[in-house]
């Protein structure tokens, strides 16, 4: 309820709400999103509506496995994918060199209709309200979360909170020795939740991000550049009927040189990095130009990609140039890369620092273990990137819902999502440094592909509620058209006389006597279109949509591997069936080793499979636990 009268007077909110979402970045969005489409009553509190789904860096979804997390999301009814298809303005299919495990998608975006784009997509979502404002504190009552309280002072109740913060809590920008208090440059930080957590039992800790200059690209020469255009045939990420992309922007490659690095150094006593200033850690695997030519200092340059932010604007994202040195060192290093020589700058890069909780505080469903129907989602966990939070957000929105009306927890494997990756990885393995997804993250990549995110999921998305009738029967026609290709592709025989041209000019081996069309597509180099050569294969396969024959081409090259990593996955999964009660007391236990004993007692695993991926704890622990279970 609210102490305001004139709001109530003004009906401008509901009195209750199922969920608060706190936050209105890549997390935020996706947990309201899913809260509201599953029917709870939901409220998106945001400190300015004008920067609903803001692209905080780089103008791009997806990526190495980050693409897979967006295809996952679409999969499960979540945004993040129409939303980029709609403000998509280059499409790119990386690692097609590799196996289809790494095949990963990725979008430029432009940076603006992409917000416009989440806001009126939340706008026309049903039973979801919005509010301006900042929160600085949570009402708790009894151990649960139960509301808000917003800077002018207005109590908001809810039945849960959803915390999505991102870069806010406590943010301190750096550029040079210059320090300002904010989330985002231009905009102010949050306070109060942290104080207030950490009065509660919390434990927090600080990160380190930063984003690079953003440039007028009227001033860069792109002759001095090399072309990077998107694919001929661009894909798209969501499954639904999203807008083709009939035309597409490119981005470009540059380097540093020797002369950009030796002014970078000049300004080190001056970086925030090197002098102390910023004690945090910051992202391993997307350091700025500083930490790269310190870190790697036998490198004589660095790869830049020069990314419009969109169709109309002129601003360019220089992306790799990452930097908190002063602002007048990155312009003056900026104008010894080619094509920069006379460079305009409309924003020096910056860090970051803000607040976060380490993740091992969390279950799986994303709510605390402290306070009840309490969840965090996003860079509030440690994480960085718009799809992982993206898909933390999701998770929580389900569940945050699910809890306020009673129904289980919803929980997605390690064998069944990039998700269930990553949230397991988070609250089992915690995090230091900003948790970034990788496909070596996952040991079941093989079966976690950006093409199969539809089958893994939208079972598990009707069932819940949030992927309607007409998508479900989609992916099963999709099924059926792939099986119904693997059964012909496995059942036409091709004579030598009509297969050995085309292994000839793949130069494999030829053949004395006839196989199945299916046998020669496990051969290297060998795919579909060249069997397509074939005037009967052709007759076919050409009525087969491409997603379907990607599906049944994939399916008959990597049987025996696709098999064989679903024999891993029963096996451990019978690990995952042994549960381990909440109130367990591995003190009693005189066998465990003692590291095993305070890690567990800590994460409180829910599963032997769990506990065993803890860091610290033995497979000769998990032997002692399973045979103190009798197991």
């Amino acid at each position: 309820m609210f102490h305001v009268k004139h709001l109530n007077k003004n009906k401008m909110i509901t009195d209750i709400y199922d969920v608060i979402v706190v936050g209105a970045g890549h997390a935020g969005c996706e947990a309201a999103a899913a809260s509201a489409n599953l029917g709870s009553k939901t409220l998106l509190v945001t400190m300015n509506m004008q920067t609903i789904g803001q692209m905080s860096c780089n103008p791009a979804m997806g990526g190495i496995a980050k693409g897979q997390i967006v295809r996952e999301i679409d999969a499960m009814g979540g945004y993040s994918g129409i939303i980029a298809d709609r403000s998509a303005i280059q499409f790119k299919m990386l690692n097609l060199s590799k196996g289809p495990a790494m095949w990963s998608p990725r979008t430029q975006n432009d940076r603006m209709l992409f917000a416009e784009e989440w806001r009126l997509g939340l706008e026309n979502t049903p039973n979801l309200d919005f509010f301006q404002d900042m929160v600085k504190s949570l009402i708790i009552k009894n151990g649960k979360a139960v509301g808000v309280v917003t800077g002018l002072g207005i109590e908001i109740r809810s039945k849960s909170v959803v915390l999505t913060n991102g870069t806010f809590l406590n943010g301190l920008i750096h550029v040079g020795d210059k320090q300002l208090g904010g989330g985002r440059m231009g905009e102010p930080r949050a306070f109060g939740i942290t104080e207030q957590l950490v009065s509660l039992g919390f434990e927090s800790g600080r990160m380190k991000t930063g984003t690079p200059p953003r440039v007028d690209g009227r001033s860069l020469d792109y002759s001095k550049m090399e072309e990077q255009k998107g694919d001929e045939n661009p894909q798209k990420f969501s499954y639904l009927d999203t807008p083709n992309l009939t035309r597409q922007l490119s981005c470009h490659i540059v380097y540093t040189n020797e002369t950009v690095h030796d002014i970078l150094r000049e300004g080190f006593d001056r970086s925030p990095m090197f002098n102390g200033t910023i004690q945090s850690t910051g992202p391993r695997y997307c350091p700025s130009i500083e930490d790269k030519i310190n870190r790697f200092a036998e490198r004589n340059r660095h790869q830049l990609f020069v990314e419009p932010e969109g169709w109309k604007t002129v601003e360019i994202y220089v992306n790799g140039f990452s930097s908190s040195l002063p602002e007048d060192v990155q312009i003056k290093a900026m104008r010894h890369i080619p094509g920069f020589e006379n460079v305009k700058v409309f924003r020096p890069g910056y860090a970051i620092e803000y607040d976060y909780f380490p993740p091992t505080q969390l279950y799986h469903t994303l709510e605390t273990k402290l306070i009840q129907n309490l969840y965090f989602a996003g860079q509030i966990n440690g994480t960085t990137g718009y799809e992982e939070a993206a898909g933390q957000g999701l998770i929580a929105g389900i569940n945050a819902h699910n809890k306020v009306h009673e129904k289980g927890e919803f929980i997605l494997n390690r064998d069944e999502a990039y998700i269930g990756v990553l949230i397991d990885d988070l609250i089992t393995k915690g995090t230091e440094e900003p948790y970034r997804m990788f496909t070596s993250r996952a040991e079941y990549r093989l079966l976690l592909r950006q093409d199969n995110a539809d089958i893994r999921l939208t079972e598990k998305a009707f069932e819940l509620g949030l992927a309607k009738e007409d998508r479900l029967k989609k992916v099963e026609e999709k099924i059926a058209k792939s099986e119904e290709l693997e059964t012909f592709l496995r059942e036409t025989s091709l004579k030598p006389g009509i297969i050995n041209p085309i292994l000839e000019t793949i130069e494999s081996s030829p053949v004395d006597q006839a196989y199945r069309a299916a046998h020669f597509l496990t051969r290297p180099n060998m795919n579909l279109d060249k069997l397509e050569a074939i005037e009967a294969i052709k007759e076919i396969v050409s009525t087969y949509s491409n997603e379907v024959r990607e599906q049944a081409e994939i399916n008959i090259k990597y049987k025996g591997y696709i098999e064989k990593e679903k024999e891993n996955v029963a096996k451990l999964n019978r690990l995952e069936t042994i549960k381990i009660p909440e109130d367990f007391d591995y003190s009693k236990i005189a066998s465990l080793s003692t590291e095993a004993k305070q890690k567990m007692a800590k994460i409180k695993p829910k599963t032997i499979a769990q506990a065993g991926r803890i860091s610290g704890v033995s497979p000769a622990d998990i032997n002692v636990l399973l045979i103190y279970l009798g197991r």
